[in-house]
Formats: C-alpha cells, sequence, structure tokens
C-alpha cells in the first residue's frame, strides 16, 4: 500500500486485549472492509493495533504479544488486504508515544475527567486507576492526529474520544497555526453498536464475565448456536424492531448485519414464528457468516514468519508518515531540531 498526499485519509484500529467478539466485528471490522473494497482508490487507509492502550489494564505479557499477532491476523482474515490499507502495530511507531505526551499538555483536566470510558474502567480497576488510563485520550488523539486522518470509523461507544481529538486538534492549530486536519467520525447506520446477549442494553463485551453474553469471533459453531437459544429476550412473542424490546432488537441487528436484511424483510421472514426459531435462525446465520474468516485465520497463523516481516515493513512505512507531523509539531512548539 503506498501512501498518497493527494488523498484523503482514514484510520482506525482496535486494541488487543483479548479475543474480538462479533461486536467488534459487526461495529467496526466489517466497515473498514467495506470502505477499504469501496474506496482504496481515493482514499489512504492506515489500520492500527493498539498495544499502547492495552497496557492500562495490567496484561501478561507474553499474551499481549501473542494477542497482537492474532489481531493482525483477524484483521486480515476479515478483509484488510495489506496491498490496500496500511497494517501496523501502534508501538512499532514511537512517534505515537512522542506526540502523545505533547498533547498531553495541551488536553485540558476537566476534559479527561468527563472521559466515559475512564469512569467505566476505573470502576472495574478499582486497585489500579493508573495516570495512562485517566489521560489515553491524548495518546488517541495522537494515533489519528499524527496521520492527519480525515475520517475515523467508530461505534457509537467511540464517538466522544473522537470529539476530544477535535477539541485538542483545534486548540493546538489556533495557538500555532494550521497544523493537524480535524477528522470527522465515520459511523454506520446498522451494526454499530452490537449489546450483550445476557444484557441487551449494555455493549457486548469480550470481557463480560457471563461467557454466555458474548460471541467470540472464534467460537465454535455449536457454542453460537448455543449462546444464541439462550439470548435474552422478552415476554412477547412477535418478533419486530420496537421500543422496550432490546434483546429482539438486538438479535435483529446481528441477523441483518450477517444476511443483509432489513427489519421490514426479518419481521415478514418469522412472521406467525417464535423467538426459538429466530434465535435459531440468528445463530446460524452468525455461524456461516464467521466459517471463512476463522479458515483464513488458521491459514494466516501458520505462517507467523510472514505476518512478523509486514508489521516490520508496514512500522517503517507508518514511522515514515508520522516523521513528517510529529516534526512540524516539534519546530511549532519550539523544540530545538537535532
Amino acid at each position: 500500500m503506498e501512501f498518497s498526499k493527494e488523498k484523503k485519509t482514514i484510520l482506525s484500529g482496535v486494541q488487543p486485549s483479548g479475543n474480538l467478539t462479533i461486536g467488534n466485528y459487526l461495529g467496526a471490522i466489517r466497515n473498514w472492509v467495506a470502505l477499504q473494497n469501496d474506496s482504496f482508490e481515493t482514499h489512504n487507509f492506515l489500520y492500527c493495533v493498539m498495544d499502547m492502550h492495552a497496557i492500562t489494564v495490567r496484561q501478561v505479557p507474553a499474551e499481549l504479544r501473542r494477542r497482537t499477532l492474532e489481531t493482525v491476523a483477524i484483521y486480515m482474515a476479515c478483509g484488510i488486504d495489506p496491498e490496500k490499507s496500511l497494517l501496523f502495530v501502534q508501538s512499532h511507531v514511537p512517534a505515537h508515544a512522542q506526540l502523545g505526551w505533547v498533547l498531553d499538555c495541551y488536553t485540558m483536566f476537566g476534559e479527561l475527567s468527563r472521559m466515559t470510558q475512564f469512569k467505566d474502567k476505573s470502576a472495574k480497576n478499582a486497585q489500579n486507576i493508573n495516570a495512562g488510563l485517566f489521560t489515553y485520550p491524548a495518546l488517541m488523539a495522537a494515533d489519528i492526529l499524527l496521520y492527519q486522518a480525515d475520517l475515523v470509523p467508530v461505534g457509537l461507544d467511540q464517538k466522544q474520544h473522537i470529539e476530544i481529538t477535535r477539541d485538542i486538534a483545534e486548540r493546538f492549530n489556533q495557538i500555532y497555526g494550521n497544523t493537524f486536519v480535524i477528522p470527522e467520525p465515520y459511523m454506520t447506520k446498522t451494526g454499530t453498536k452490537i449489546c450483550s446477549l445476557q444484557e441487551p442494553t449494555k455493549k457486548m463485551s469480550k470481557s463480560d464475565e457471563n461467557p454466555n453474553a458474548c460471541v467470540l469471533m472464534f467460537d465454535k459453531k455449536d457454542d453460537i448456536v448455543r449462546k444464541f437459544k439462550r439470548a435474552v429476550t422478552d415476554s412477547d412473542t412477535c418478533v419486530r424492531y420496537a421500543e422496550g424490546k432490546d434483546g429482539i432488537n438486538n438479535l435483529m441487528s446481528i441477523y441483518s448485519c450477517f444476511t443483509g436484511k432489513t427489519y421490514e424483510e426479518i419481521e415478514r421472514e418469522f412472521e406467525g414464528k417464535g423467538y426459538g426459531d429466530f434465535k435459531l435462525a440468528v445463530g446460524e446465520a452468525c455461524a456461516d457468516g464467521l466459517a471463512p474468516i476463522q479458515a483464513e485465520y488458521a491459514r494466516l497463523m501458520a505462517d507467523k514468519g510472514y505476518l512478523e516481516g509486514m508489521l516490520r515493513e508496514n512500522a517503517d512505512k507508518a514511522s515514515y508518515i508520522a516523521s513528517k507531523t510529529l516534526s512540524k509539531v516539534y519546530r511549532k512548539i519550539g523544540f530545538l531540531a537535532k
């Protein structure tokens, strides 16, 4: 993949903090693939494995390394094409940490204290409320602004991060003149937020203590179908999308993503049928949709040398792009050139 200044740039990524769920796939990665395939001739695509963000929560080092490589393989198995997109690991590009510190100094305490994710993670990790957990939005802003990203594909829960990134970039530009492109969020209408199968008012999470609450990308078909059969719904028996039917709405969203059917088509398909038939159909559609991804992932992980070599090459490409922005920032804030 060759980076062109003449093209607009799209950037996104995920943390390698555990086995990805269908929420990660349907809410993010699948949309990246569609964007890549539709627009690679007019846009630069950069997709990053955010391993530096992962350590705000304690990690087992060997597991973090393994999951980082696995996440790269998942991206590719889902359809991220290294000929069309620059796929790289965050910690392989030192400029992320370097710009992150600079932006720390242009991010207000009040802005950080209002971040929803900080409040959520602090509650879950009361014994490790570290500074990185509090200031990570500045690093996330650096991830985006380093590459002058025009568009950032995000789910509903990530929109707040784009908003603070825009605030930081606008503040810096007001002080030092035009330095950063102000990024825009890109959100799809369907599947942006896939919810827990057991608590359908909450986002599906790979860290959920209830194994029946989420479907992992590499669950076996029998396990996938079983989880959907146990999904929480309501006392009604009609498959329809409506307020107050959070469980059914979530299942309809998942089924729509895997089949391409509209909610109206789904309602007609299951008219006169019960929830049992619908849950089974959703489970089978999900398992069938994941099967080719699982097969391609196994093929890629069998050749780790190829993956590691590609990442070394891509780290150099990403570093070259990032260095241009970092040099401009360093000069503007008054750092002495080496």
